[in-house]
């Protein structure tokens, strides 16, 4: 299963992003603006530069160990758009600021995401994975998976105030989350962004 962090959030005073429409730019703080957007073939060393700025203790909670420097295959791989895989970033001018990446897999989709430690608590982190499983969800996912860190203790919270009934099983350190995605139907605009 993939390794996800959703958001950590910090205990400052920056405004929470609207998620009215995903990928459209967003307020964040003191007139900054993020954009939620695909993949562009010429992201790579933007991509590179986001994760190499990286603190050890988010990479961690991501990637379940350091980086160091970033190797192309690594870039490549969290870029790579296909049949199976999406990938969102979220962008602050030409900066990456967060990463989402879902892989289809037995009618659900698993998850990871990653946020700038100085862009994290601001709503960035949710906004991703809500577009990312709408997205998700109009290629016929109905579950959403992922492994978190058991010493996350804010992801899994919010996990829970998300998806309730979300099941979880510890293992190693890890907790393997699997939830059921709610089916949006026809004017059910508030449940997608419950999501």
């Amino acid at each position: 299963m993939m390794r996800t962090q959703l958001v950590r959030p910090r205990r400052d005073p920056a405004p929470a992003v609207s998620p009215a429409v995903p990928g459209v730019a967003a307020g964040v703080a003191a007139g900054r603006e993020v954009e939620i957007r695909p993949v562009l073939a010429d992201d790579g060393e933007r991509m590179r530069a986001f994760l190499c700025g990286l603190s050890l203790h988010t990479q961690t909670l991501r990637f379940f160990t350091g980086l160091g420097r970033p190797g192309e295959g690594l870039v490549r791989a969290l870029l790579r758009v296909d049949e199976r895989r999406d990938v969102l970033l979220a962008v602050h001018g030409e900066t990456v600021v967060g990463h989402v990446m879902g892989f289809d897999r037995d009618g659900g989709v698993e998850i990871s995401v990653v946020v700038a430690d100085e862009w994290q608590g601001r709503g960035i982190g949710s906004r991703l994975v809500r577009r990312l499983l709408h997205r998700a969800e109009a290629r016929g996912a109905e579950a959403v998976g992922m492994d978190v860190l058991a010493e996350n203790r804010k992801v899994l919270s919010m996990i829970r105030a998300w998806w309730p009934d979300a099941a979880m099983a510890v293992s190693a350190g890890t907790v393997e989350v699997v939830a059921q995605l709610r089916r949006r139907g026809r004017g059910d605009a508030a449940a997608a962004d419950a999501v």
